[in-house]
């Protein structure tokens, strides 16, 4: 695992707590509505610079996540040459999710 990344099991943890942080799906939005982790706000991989700012001024941990932890893993990589310290990839995406956390997300 990346040094920017956090397995499913901790992000489910940490969601579990006070204080849960902020989710953001970074792939497309016909993928964002076949499947998506409740709460999470959708800021495709290409709009990430026009968000940047976003990104800056949330008060709170940030989780990215996306198919398979590719592309979040570059965002984060990316937010973080930016300055964006408190952002996190969520390994093996949504798909690792379904697997191990919650077995009703469907997969693609």
């Amino acid at each position: 695992m990346h040094e920017f990344e956090w397995s499913c099991d901790e992000v489910q943890r940490r969601l579990a707590a006070d204080n849960p942080p902020r989710l953001v799906d970074c792939r497309e939005p016909f993928e964002f509505e076949t499947v998506r982790l409740d709460g999470a706000e959708l800021i495709p991989m290409n709009d990430t610079p026009a968000h940047v700012g976003d990104y800056r001024e949330a008060a709170k941990t940030t989780v990215v996540y996306c198919h398979h932890g590719v592309r979040s893993l570059n965002v984060v990589a990316w937010l973080r040459s930016q300055g964006v310290e408190d952002v996190w990839s969520m390994a093996g995406g949504i798909d690792h999710w379904s697997l191990a956390v919650d077995p009703s997300k469907p997969r693609y």
